[in-house]
């Protein structure tokens, strides 16, 4: 399997109302943190996730989360880039 591309090294934090969502899972996505179809001819495909009530979350942007699509602090441990 490829590596994601880190889309930021931060969480995005944002209200979602109550429905279906697809995260994106490539970290190419032009509208992160949801999938745009970027991940075509890719080994990647979006995580649909359902959120049952209104809430605020940290979704990972950084893609090596390991309870995704919330952030767990993994990006901490990513090395930058130079």
């Amino acid at each position: 399997m490829s590596e994601p591309v880190v889309a930021d090294t931060k969480p995005v934090v944002m209200d979602l109302e109550p429905g279906n969502y697809f995260w994106c899972t490539c970290g190419q996505s032009a509208g992160q943190p949801f999938c745009d179809g970027s991940h075509q001819g890719t080994d990647f495909a979006p995580m649909k996730f359902t959120l049952e009530t209104s809430q605020r979350v940290a979704l990972c942007a950084c893609k090596h989360t390991a309870n995704q699509p919330f952030c767990d602090g993994s990006h901490s441990q990513l090395t930058p880039a130079h």
